[in-house]
């Protein structure tokens, strides 16, 4: 017998996004006509959608907003008023773009912007005010940066040549595509490489995508020292906003301990993922592990 008790989990994603209008900020909110309450932009995942993906999809689907997520927020389970069912919801802080008037419809009758004491007055839901506190909790990061690893090469003592000029293979072409629709949604305005040409060649997406140049960056090799190799992503990343990064395996974890001040964390990555890092005044700032398998 089936348990009749048992919970569906239905995955969505969304965003608290914000713009700053004469030097206030202000978040963007929806009224939801269905169940006459005001939340935060956010929708269900398709099937195999990445949450990322998913979140600034349904973010301008429902405000007409094009935002770029800068870092990761809590994540949200609640019951819905359907029986046995509850929703997980994946959040991210994203600075809108640009964005125009959005014609109400069934879904969204209205658009609100609104400072960050009205948003906490309107939202209809404890869940999603406790989202906006986190996100306020946060200072803007002066820059972010996504430092991935880069995608399978086979394996090296396999490989009779200059271990540099070692390729991807197949499953690592794959994995820098699907890498590539993920860091698109960051809007680079620079995409930095270690120089090995698996490194050069998991860029080749993004840089397809962006219309951007990869520039090498020997501080990003393996052998590099950590200290520098943390700095530059420091630097890249204040200097331009948003950048890319791709770098190897053993040089990451210390690279990464360096920039949030956790240097016995476990940032061990897989080849083909990384992390989104915002930078902040100090360390300490939260990071999201990017993994492009991680779809709904």
């Amino acid at each position: 017998m089936a348990d009749l008790t048992a919970t569906k989990l239905v995955r969505a994603a969304g965003g608290v996004v914000w713009r700053q209008d004469a030097g206030k900020l202000e978040i963007a909110l929806v009224h939801r006509p269905r169940y006459d309450d005001w939340s935060l932009p956010k929708g269900k995942l398709d099937r195999g959608e990445h949450p990322l993906i998913a979140a600034v999809r349904e973010v301008y689907e429902e405000t007409a907003v094009r935002a770029t997520p800068r870092s990761r927020l809590p994540t949200i389970r609640y019951l819905t008023g359907q029986p046995g069912v509850e929703k997980l919801v994946d959040f991210w802080s994203m600075r809108a773009e640009s964005w125009a008037p959005r014609e109400p419809d069934h879904e969204i009758a209205e658009v609100r912007w609104v400072s960050s004491a009205q948003a906490l007055g309107l939202l209809s839901y404890v869940h999603d005010r406790g989202v906006v506190k986190a996100f306020l909790e946060l200072r803007p990061p002066v820059g972010v940066a996504a430092l991935v690893r880069h995608g399978h090469a086979g394996e090296r003592g396999s490989w009779p040549g200059d271990d540099a000029e070692r390729p991807l293979d197949s499953l690592g072409v794959a994995q820098a595509d699907k890498l590539a629709r993920l860091l698109v949604l960051l809007a680079p305005r620079r995409i930095v490489s270690a120089t090995p040409k698996r490194c050069v060649q998991t860029m080749q997406p993004l840089a397809a995508l962006t219309n951007l140049v990869i520039e090498t960056d020997p501080v990003f090799n393996e052998e590099a020292p950590p200290d520098a190799a943390a700095d530059t992503v420091r630097d890249l990343a204040c200097g331009e906003d948003s950048v890319v990064i791709c770098s190897q395996g053993k040089l990451i974890p210390p690279i990464l301990g360096r920039l949030t001040g956790r240097v016995l964390a476990d940032f061990g990555t897989r080849k083909g993922t990384g992390w989104i890092v915002p930078l902040a005044d100090a360390a300490g700032y939260p990071v999201d592990f990017l993994d492009p398998e991680h779809a709904g």
